[in-house]
């Protein structure tokens, strides 16, 4: 029964919906008023459903005619989208675009991308992977992502193509009620030493490399918002992106400990968009690629 239905059929249920007879909708689809009585009589017998009441001056959609009209519309709708998203790869545009992103990375960059990406794409899908410290570099690896920006590349990517686009600054911080925050002596090396930093690993390479650990008692968090909790909660002192904790040193929540070590504190740490050397671009990839190397 299936193969006889045709999408001329469901448009012209449609249209009776929407404009309200048989006559505007033949006014509507430039057609005869006969020729769309025809194709509602046609449906009818196809699918022995009656989709019309004639019992009055005027048909008018039965109850099963209004559920088959929104069905209807559906099916239009998913027609029309197959029909955009088959030419826009016939023009290059792959059918999905996957992109990953290490959890430091600042979300607002990310998200402006990503805007313009779907106001330039709209019916592209999407997927979008947040994941722990050196996840993204090893989606991009793996080929599971087309794109990724992070924080950390390796001494010898050759595999990967990689852009700097910005960068992130590193503060030292505590909990308020920690020893360090209300420590009398200079905080240097040994002094922080004595108390227990909170680390941020790789999750599936730990001794890969790290940024201002130097005391040897360690906690290690493979996510940022669960070492933040922990921070606030006194735990520890960590060096933590400024962007993630501007708002909790506004508030009173952490202390930024006066430390100008540069071995401790390294400033700023680059991102870098990166990319498989030997895999081409799709023109969405390519187009994502150069808003994220805007990011300034």
């Amino acid at each position: 029964m299936l193969g006889t239905l045709t999408l001329d059929q469901l448009r012209v249920l449609v249209t009776i919906e929407e404009t309200g007879s048989f006559s505007a909708a033949g006014r509507k689809l430039q057609r005869a008023q006969s020729a769309i009585s025809h194709a509602v009589q046609t449906l009818e017998n196809m699918q022995r459903v009656q989709l019309f009441d004639r019992s009055g001056r005027a048909p008018v959609l039965t109850e099963a005619g209004r559920a088959l009209a929104s069905q209807a519309r559906q099916v239009l709708w998913q027609a029309e989208l197959f029909e955009r998203t088959a030419s826009a790869i016939a023009e290059g545009l792959e059918p999905e675009l996957t992109f990953a992103v290490d959890n430091m990375v600042p979300s607002e960059p990310v998200i402006e991308s990503l805007a313009a990406l779907q106001a330039r794409f709209p019916d592209l899908a999407v997927t979008l992977f947040t994941e722990a410290l050196g996840g993204a570099e090893r989606r991009v690896r793996s080929g599971a992502a087309t794109l990724g920006l992070c924080l950390l590349m390796p001494n010898r990517a050759q595999d990967l193509q990689a852009y700097p686009v910005t960068s992130i600054e590193l503060v030292p911080v505590a909990a308020p009620s920690h020893p360090l925050a209300q420590e009398k002596r200079r905080l240097e090396r040994e002094v922080l030493a004595e108390h227990v930093q909170l680390v941020l690993t790789d999750p599936e390479n730990q001794g890969g490399p790290s940024y201002s650990v130097v005391s040897p008692r360690v906690w290690r968090f493979v996510d940022l918002g669960r070492r933040l909790d922990f921070l606030i909660a006194g735990f520890g002192w960590a060096t933590m992106p400024l962007h993630v904790v501007k708002q909790y040193l506004k508030s009173g929540a952490l202390k930024r400990l006066p430390i100008d070590d540069p071995a401790v504190l390294p400033g700023s740490i680059p991102i870098y968009v990166v990319h498989q050397r030997n895999r081409p671009l799709g023109t969405a990839a390519r187009s994502l690629l150069n808003d994220l190397q805007k990011i300034s």
